[in-house]
């Protein structure tokens, strides 16, 4: 069943006119079809289409149900975005796919992009949120100074990952040995030249535990994918263990 996008579905009863476009041009769903429409804060409406026009298509809702995010704690990942626009647009796809609370795009000492855009991002997230079935759509930030975030009161596991040989390396361990499954958690990536010695000690002196993603030097994409990726596996082998 096709799926759409729609934050006031309940009060209104008609799609955004890009999807009432998608659906009736495009996908040439016609009156008394069935769709299905998210309002991204976790509810899922079965909808039959009661008005089919390209720029105004009009549903009745036939079904409603709460479809929560399918992991039991909240994830944030903290990252700042790459110089090359297009990897960090694949990262948010990935995360988003894979299952994110929230992304933060950071602007560090070493950023190469201090201007990001977020308009398309949160098409991208929109999407990703749509082909993976899931109904909740992440909150994305605008680009934030690092100090910012390490001055929020986040709640759970809070974690920095850094490779830098010259970077503090005495205390850092494993994420999968700092994160404890059953907490909230945050990670904060660095960019493409890594975190400055000055953010790495802010944050150690806000909570934050240093840690490593493995051996290998990771993109900066690459790193906030793999962490994401380990901390669902991590909680989805402490559920099996149950």
């Amino acid at each position: 069943m096709h799926r759409f996008y729609c934050p006031d579905i309940a009060e209104t009863l008609t799609l955004g006119e890009e999807d009432s476009k998608h659906c009736v041009k495009v996908l040439r769903m016609a009156e008394g079809d069935t769709i299905e429409v998210v309002d991204g804060n976790g509810m899922l409406y079965t909808c039959r289409i009661t008005m089919a026009l390209p720029k105004r298509c009009a549903v009745a809702v036939a079904d409603k149900q709460h479809q929560p995010p399918h992991w039991p704690h909240r994830i944030v990942l903290g990252i700042a975005p790459t110089k090359n626009l297009d990897r960090i647009e694949w990262l948010v796809e990935k995360c988003v796919e894979m299952g994110v609370d929230r992304i933060i795009p950071l602007r560090c000492h070493n950023s190469e992009r201090t201007v990001l855009k977020t308009e398309r991002l949160k098409k991208i997230m929109v999407s990703a949120m749509k082909q993976s079935l899931k109904a909740t759509l992440p909150r994305l930030d605008e680009l934030t100074p690092i100090e910012q975030v390490l001055a929020e009161p986040l709640e759970g596991t809070r974690c920095i990952a850094y490779c830098d040989a010259m970077l503090p390396r005495d205390q850092r361990q494993s994420l999968t040995t700092a994160y404890e499954p059953g907490n909230d958690v945050v990670v904060l990536i660095g960019p493409e030249g890594d975190f400055s010695p000055e953010e790495v000690q802010a944050a150690r002196e806000a909570g934050y535990v240093p840690v490593t993603l493995g051996e290998s030097r990771l993109r900066t994409e690459t790193a906030g994918m793999m962490a994401v990726a380990a901390i669902h596996t991590l909680i989805e082998v402490r559920n099996d263990n149950k």
